[in-house]
């Protein structure tokens, strides 16, 4: 079966499938990393999703690397640039990570050129397809947390410098278009109106957040706006970090170099969200592995499938450390759910409601 295609973009094709690179310079090193690529790309993958803060977990020593096993990747194999899509991310204020630009610190114009120039140099590429704003400079409750807290907002840089400084980006032909990621209805909607009253300037065209079985968050307030403004998902832990696979739910607790058992401790995003020891995260995810092996489908590809039938969804951005983890993702993209299998699926989001926010 021939990788499917959606058209992002008027001249913008993306596989829908893409392939993250969040674990190059870590769990997997370059040869490692080239191989994914090599396959990825037999199958007719694309796409490619990267960020300049990747490597995760995030440390000074591999800070880049992601990118640059990317940009490597095209020179050595002597790929077309208009083959593939690139999209690449700016880091919004964290304060955790002073070897990018101090912080970040904010999302200021400035930081926001250094970024895009910084990841064209990584990449060694005149340009990126889409590039994303990594999470708000403002305060929001993201990565786990579920309530917005007021008094936890803070000053933030305005919409209008971000959006001019990424119009710069374009107008110097460094990115072709913009997106946002880890973004609220209220973020989207506000970068929307900026484009429409300043004449020129570039308008959003996909909002990268989490979206699979156990996080179904974006379906309560962000469909609706995507919906009404042509503004696709591009859907990232469609297997909800590898607990949909089942492999978690082993008497081991899955392998040793699982992520979860691997940086156990030294993952806070990524742990608060995915929490193995919370009885809902399990029970939801065995009931889901349930209805896969009932109807004799592999765990991955309902997970898969069940992302990709989105109707907003442009795209489910996956990571695989392993060849065979990367062809069981491309296996669920010939998977169809039937309406029976839908309905059992909902059942269990109806007692178990988004337990990975």
């Amino acid at each position: 079966m021939a990788m499917p295609v959606f058209n992002l973009a008027p001249d913008l094709n993306v596989s829908r499938l893409c392939l993250g690179t969040m674990t190059f310079g870590q769990q997997n090193w370059l040869s490692q990393s080239v191989e994914l690529l090599d396959q990825a790309y037999s199958c007719g993958i694309n796409f490619f999703d990267t960020a300049e803060m990747y490597p995760v977990p995030q440390c000074a020593e591999t800070h880049g690397r992601s990118e640059e096993y990317l940009g490597y990747w095209i020179r050595s194999r002597k790929i077309s640039r208009d083959r593939i899509v690139i999209a690449s991310k700016v880091s919004g204020p964290s304060g955790q990570m002073p070897w990018i630009r101090n912080g970040p610190e904010n999302l200021d114009a400035d930081n926001i050129t250094k970024a895009i120039d910084s990841s064209l140099l990584r990449l060694r590429s005149d340009y990126i397809d889409l590039y994303q704003v990594h999470w708000p400079d403002r305060y929001v409750p993201m990565f786990g947390e579920t309530e917005y807290n007021p008094s936890r907002a803070i000053a933030a840089v305005s919409f209008e410098e971000q959006l001019a400084a990424l119009d710069k980006g374009i107008r110097a032909g460094k990115i072709r278009y913009i997106g946002l990621s880890n973004e609220t209805p209220y973020g989207l909607m506000k970068f929307l109106r900026v484009a429409e009253e300043i004449s020129g300037y570039p308008r959003v065209i996909s909002v990268q957040n989490a979206y699979n079985l156990l996080c179904r968050n974006f379906d309560s307030g962000l469909a609706e706006c995507c919906h009404h403004e042509s503004v696709s998902l591009l859907a990232y832990s469609p297997l909800a970090m590898g607990l949909l696979s089942g492999k978690y739910l082993l008497p081991s607790r899955g392998p040793p170099d699982a992520r979860l058992n691997l940086f156990k401790g030294r993952y806070a995003e990524g742990e608060g969200r995915y929490n193995l020891s919370s009885s809902s995260v399990t029970k939801a995810t065995e009931m889901y592995v349930s209805i896969a092996k009932k109807y004799s489908i592999h765990p991955v590809s309902l997970a898969i499938a069940f992302v990709l039938k989105h109707p907003l969804v442009a795209s489910a951005v996956f990571g695989a450390t392993k060849l065979w983890q990367l062809q069981e993702v491309v296996d669920g993209c010939s998977v169809e759910l039937s309406t029976q299998i839908l309905a059992e699926i909902d059942e269990v989001h109806s007692t178990f409601t988004n337990p990975c926010p």
